[in-house]
């Protein structure tokens, strides 16, 4: 549609479609903002910055995704009616989908405030808003006066009857078994996160490289409205180093620090590396001329912190020995307890070097699924895993609060077990997994996904297969790439590579690339997964020494399960007026019953006895009569020609006057009274009607052999009844005249006279 408003656009063809890069329409005030569009999907990206009043001492970088419910034509469920309250799940892995790529790509040195923020203002349903929302803010960045080194763009794979797709439909991503999102520069990948089913490491780089060069015109068309809109890049002026203080503090530390970089142990290692930094600042202290500096102790700080990574990295490169005397390639010992708690459904104590994860499974019934309010509809998640990552776990102390990056890592360890999961209906519980951080020394997120699957099998959820995964790192200097198997955390803080890999032996479940550096080759990273991959195949072995397969039964502690089929008709019986009945089952057996449309009942209790009371009770709603068998019902009626009586919920059959005593009844009410029981005998079904007898059980109690043709439909002219031949006309109430008619209608008056 053109624009009354002075916009400057341009375009490109990725993947088949056509992505338009737009600004000049929207939020002018921002320093830079775009408006992104694939088909009906619009996503609005600003970026803007502002000076801070003094140094954070680091990079105050905010990223906000945020979903508008209008794009969709919805309305938000909450109370009030707007977006309010805490960024969804998505929103948050979006927001962190967008920092990822952009962050290490702002000029080094510039330390003021920037916020990225990116709404979904139209969405089609079809084309996803978060590789949009990833082109639109380097786009936006690009554009501004803020020192940004880009651009990059967004994009996800998938791969459909073995073909690469850029940026599937949602529909396609059905039949997908690869959905990675990569953002990636004119040279280089800078980011990878994504999930797969048992894909193969040749296969998952051959997509990278495949998706760098689709992605390339997204790249030029960021340059070239940067060549039609761009604004001057603002002067970033970086901090004059002391050289003078530089040198003194390596001269007073690196023989001192390089030992004590060379202590495996790391609490041991922080603490003398604290010792290290108290004593050359004493000795900097006594120099008057330094003790006037106020930010001598931060100064120093930054230098030992540089002095470290130059220790370290040329210790690796030199030597091939890391800061707890491994090798490149070997995997941290590993020790498994599975089942150590007594009364949780499964659990497993997961152990890496001085990284520890205590990963508990429950199981849950299908009322415990997650349900959430988004873009394309109510959506429920059966299977969940939390990332905890409590401060103890590093010895510090901290506000204990759910942060982004354990939002993350719980979404990166849930990718990687999900395709081992049960995907039918024969295992209908929903499944949550916590992983509770016990101690941290680097790559606690793939602790996660390896005790993960372990609780899951000491559950006795049956898994496909065992998943395991493993952190790699980089090591970058001049031109030269070294790859570290099972990074530590100072090995993550001082390399310029997490690479996360995870999957079965079959192939990769989940990967996630962050790096620090301006792009990383494809061979590398293939090198990197065929590495990762040694190590997962180790890590699985350890596993299996411990818990090779899925216990055969679940845990005795878990819900037991039960699956009812009723007669659809019945559904609103079984739940009864404002769930009275369903509240009953219950409070009876505390039991969790979840009703389908079609008449399918699941049952999910604490244990056997309450499912079998429960079952009970539900069928107990959806009985059928059958002939000859006596009931206790409830008088509803009273009629002139008899009585309707409930023989079984919404169930009712009519008692013949001539079939409620076996002496004459005058009038039904002398012996049918309305809500008393009464007890009966089915006599006839015929299609939705049902007689019954409350003669016949009175003959049976008195030992008198009860005869079905004594109790047959009167028909015809009455019975000689001596005495009674002057009432003969009254007789006529049992034949088809009248008595037959009025019983048939008595029948269809049953709420549930078509159930037999």
């Amino acid at each position: 549609m053109q624009s009354v408003f002075n916009a400057t656009r341009v375009s490109a063809v990725v993947g088949g479609k056509e992505i338009i890069l737009e600004t000049g329409r929207l939020a002018n005030q921002a320093h830079g903002a775009v408006w992104v569009q694939c088909g009906g999907t619009v996503v609005l990206v600003t970026a803007c910055t502002q000076p801070l009043e003094r140094d954070m001492g680091f990079f105050p970088l905010t990223v906000d995704y945020s979903e508008k419910m209008y794009a969709a034509g919805r309305i938000p469920g909450s109370f009030f009616r707007r977006e309010i309250g805490r960024p969804s799940e998505r929103e948050t892995l979006v927001s962190r989908l967008i920092d990822r790529p952009v962050r290490p790509l702002f000029t080094k040195g510039f330390r003021d405030e920037v916020q990225i923020l990116a709404n979904v203002i139209s969405a089609d349903q079809e084309n996803d808003s978060d590789v949009l929302a990833v082109t639109g803010a380097s786009a936006a960045l690009s554009i501004s006066p803020i020192p940004f080194e880009g651009p990059v763009a967004g994009a996800r794979i998938g791969r459909v009857n073995g073909e690469f797709v850029l940026n599937p439909t949602m529909k396609e991503m059905e039949a997908s078994d690869l959905a990675i999102v990569i953002a990636a520069s004119r040279d280089s990948v800078v980011m990878v996160e994504g999930e797969a089913h048992f894909v193969p490491e040749d296969v998952i780089v051959a997509a990278l490289e495949w998706a760098h060069k689709e992605i390339q015109p997204l790249i030029d068309a960021q340059l070239k409205l940067m060549e039609l809109v761009g604004k001057a890049k603002m002067a970033v002026t970086p901090p004059v180093e002391n050289a003078e203080l530089k040198a003194r503090v390596a001269e007073l530390a690196t023989t001192e620090l390089d030992a004590a970089l060379r202590i495996p142990e790391k609490m041991a290692r922080k603490d003398a590396r604290k010792a290290v930094k108290e004593k050359v600042l004493e000795a900097l202290l006594a120099d008057p001329a330094l003790a006037e500096n106020a930010n001598l102790g931060r100064e120093v700080g930054d230098m030992l912190g540089s002095l470290e990574k130059v220790l370290v990295r040329r210790r690796i490169l030199k030597e091939g020995t890391r800061i707890d005397g491994r090798d490149t390639k070997t995997v941290r010992p590993i020790l498994i307890e599975a089942g150590l708690l007594p009364r949780a459904h499964g659990s497993a104590l997961f152990s890496r070097g001085e990284t520890k994860s205590l990963v508990v499974a429950t199981l849950g019934s299908s009322t415990d699924s997650q349900r959430m309010d988004s873009l394309v509809g109510d959506v429920t998640k059966k299977f969940m895993l939390h990332y905890n990552f409590p401060p103890y776990s590093v010895g510090e102390v901290k506000m204990s609060r759910v942060s982004r990056r354990e939002i993350g890592h719980g979404a990166l360890a849930e990718k990687a077990l999900k395709p081992v999961l049960p995907q039918d209906d024969s295992f209908p519980f929903t499944l949550r997994v916590v992983a509770e951080t016990m101690e941290s020394n680097g790559s606690s997120s793939m602790a996660a996904v390896c005790g993960g699957s372990l609780s899951l099998m000491d559950a006795g959820v049956p898994v496909t297969a065992p998943v395991a995964g493993v952190a790699m790192g980089l090591i970058k200097e001049e031109g030269e790439y070294l790859v570290l198997t099972d990074i530590l955390g100072d090995e993550d803080a001082l390399g310029d590579m997490d690479f996360k890999i995870a999957g079965t032996a079959e192939g990769i479940t989940a990967v996630q690339m962050d790096i620090k550096i301006t792009g990383l080759p494809t061979d590398v990273m293939a090198r990197a997964m065929a590495q990762a991959r040694e190590a997962r195949l180790h890590i699985l072995a350890e596993m299996a020494k411990v818990l090779e397969a899925p216990r055969t039964e679940l845990s005795k502690y878990a819900p037991q399960h039960a699956e009812v089929f009723v007669n659809p008709d019945v559904i609103r019986i079984i739940i009864g007026p404002g769930g009275k009945n369903i509240k009953a089952i219950t409070a009876a057996t505390g039991a969790s019953i979840d009703i389908e449309d079609s008449g399918k009942v699941s049952i999910f209790a604490p244990t056997y006895e309450a499912m079998e009371m429960a079952r009970e009770m539900v069928q107990y709603y959806d009985q059928r009569a059958e002939l000859g068998k006596n009931y206790v019902g409830k008088v509803r009626k009273v009629l002139e020609i008899g009585a309707i009586v409930e023989i079984l919920p919404n169930l009712e059959a009519l008692v013949h006057i001539s079939q409620l005593d076996t002496n004459r009844v005058e009038q039904a009410g002398d012996v049918a009274r309305l809500g008393e029981d009464m007890t009966v005998k089915v006599i006839e079904i015929n299609g939705d009607r049902i007689r019954a007898s409350r003669k016949a059980v009175l003959l049976e109690e008195q030992g008198v052999e009860w005869n079905p043709e004594d109790t047959a439909r009167p028909s015809g002219p009455p019975r000689d009844r001596g005495d009674r031949g002057d009432r003969g006309g009254r007789g006529d109430r049992g034949g088809d005249r009248r008595g037959g008619d009025r019983g048939g209608r008595g029948g269809d008056r049953g709420r549930g006279g078509d159930r037999r």
